[in-house]
């Protein structure tokens, strides 16, 4: 090799290593490690249904503050410009300007006036001073943005919860590929001996085929596993509002859940979503007496002030006019009764449905506890099971190196501790999972 193609090869082989470096260096940066923790902070800080729920409260926080209207003035003011040669108008805007003189009196002037002009600046204010349906309403808004705060705490909650599940569905699927990647190792191994006394003409070729379809049917379940860990990635991605997709990976045990108490018995009362219907009820009740209130008198000032001119802009004349008004609508078609009538129904129907979800989850929370004990129990057993899955497939393979069993009991044994195994990878997600359910049905603490 002379000097020049050695520094072509030299020079190609540099390139290609440099290249597979920046490959190698992209997909480490692709998988990140995440612990259980930090993807739910970043949860409730970026979901999208955390800001829905925090403009759900910014909404009903205005809507509150639409009700200070019943302590507030209104205020208007208005310019106006009139010609009419309506008899009484046109007497009417001469005595508005302070303008009436004794001619003015003239019959045939006052059957018959000329085109009268009339520009008018007036200032008005109304001040409530009695409105009990609409103290009743103010209270009932105020109410309501409890009811959303009770809402986004809950919505937490939830969003927690689906973290939670999506963090175990994605350490399930590293413990799988763990165990079909030992699976794939024991195949290949049982495969590379098989294939030898094949060779040797000491094994049929039956049996290398079963070995065969072994080690395919292991590698075809692995990348299933292993699709199995992007989908999980890109749902938690999703939960955490990433815009791209990446491989996470789990941090460990550190971020399972700890031990449920064994006693816990019943639904606390003090739950977001039963105190955000509770809040609902009574914002109801508000309601209801806001409509009763209809049955009573109103009570508000009024007040105006204003300027009468001949002339665009003028301000010759002035007046003010002020007083007291007490309204009351004694007979209204019976709305107000029949408007009662509908909302009480519709206060005793989330009364109803407040008790049927404190039912509901109560019954959930009985079916919870029974499967953590189950779940507790299977752990023990497929523990167990795993042991005495390995150690026979320790002694077949032993015996099948010396000839003494056939294949089809090593593939059969390899098969059972891969089973065992997944089967203890499914007890252990079933029993944190059902540990993080059992919190989400008991929650009661405000995030």
């Amino acid at each position: 090799m002379n000097k020049n193609t050695y520094t072509v090869f030299r020079t190609l082989f540099i390139a290609l290593f440099f290249m597979a470096g920046i490959q190698s260096s992209r997909a480490q940066d692709s998988t990140k490690i995440i612990y259980l923790r930090e993807a739910i902070n970043a949860a409730l800080k970026n979901n999208r249904a955390i800001q829905l729920a925090g403009i759900e409260e910014r909404i009903a926080a205005s809507s509150y503050k639409e009700t200070e209207a019943i302590y507030l003035p209104e205020i208007g003011f208005s310019y106006s410009a009139m010609n009419t040669n309506n008899p009484l108008n046109a007497f009417g805007f001469s005595l508005q300007q302070k303008s009436i003189t004794q001619a003015d009196f003239d019959p045939a002037r006052l059957n018959h006036p000329s085109g009268t002009t009339d520009f008018t600046t007036k200032l008005s204010i109304q001040q409530p001073i009695i409105n009990m349906d609409m103290l009743y309403k103010r209270k009932a808004a105020q109410k309501q943005i409890s009811l959303y705060q009770l809402k986004t705490q809950r919505t937490k909650e939830y969003l927690q919860f689906e973290v939670q599940k999506a963090y175990l569905q994605l350490q399930w699927a590293y413990d799988a590929v763990a165990v079909l990647e030992e699976a794939l190792v024991t195949s290949k191994a049982v495969y590379q001996f098989t294939n030898n006394h094949f060779q040797q003409g000491l094994i049929q070729k039956s049996d290398l085929l079963q070995v065969q379809v072994q080690v395919s049917t292991v590698e075809t379940n692995l990348a299933k596993a292993k699709s199995s860990i992007s989908n999980a990635s890109e749902y938690l991605g999703l939960l955490m509002g990433e815009e791209k997709p990446v491989i996470y990976k789990t941090g460990g045990t550190d971020s399972l859940p700890g031990n449920i108490p064994g006693n816990i018995q019943k639904i606390n009362d003090s739950r977001a979503d039963f105190m955000a219907m509770q809040k609902a009820i009574e914002s109801s009740d508000l309601m209801i007496k806001a409509t009763r209130m209809n049955y009573l008198p109103r009570v508000n000032a009024f007040g105006s002030y204003q300027f009468n001119d001949s002339r665009a802009l003028g301000f010759g004349a002035n007046a003010y006019l002020a007083g007291i008004q007490l309204s009351w609508d004694i007979f209204k078609g019976n709305r107000t009764k029949n408007s009662l009538s509908t909302q009480k129904l519709s206060r005793n129907k989330m009364e109803e449905e407040l008790v049927k979800q404190k039912e509901q989850s109560q019954l959930e929370l009985n079916k919870a506890m029974r499967d953590l004990a189950d779940a507790q129990y299977d752990i023990k057993q497929q523990t167990t099971a795993v042991e005495q899955a390995t150690e026979s497939l320790q002694i077949l393979q032993n015996r099948y190196q010396q000839g003494l069993v056939n294949t089809t009991d090593v593939l059969q044994a390899a098969s059972r501790q891969t089973q065992q195994k997944f089967s203890l990878v499914q007890a252990n997600y079933t029993l944190s999972m059902t540990q993080y359910y059992i919190e989400f049905l008991t929650a009661s603490d405000h995030l």
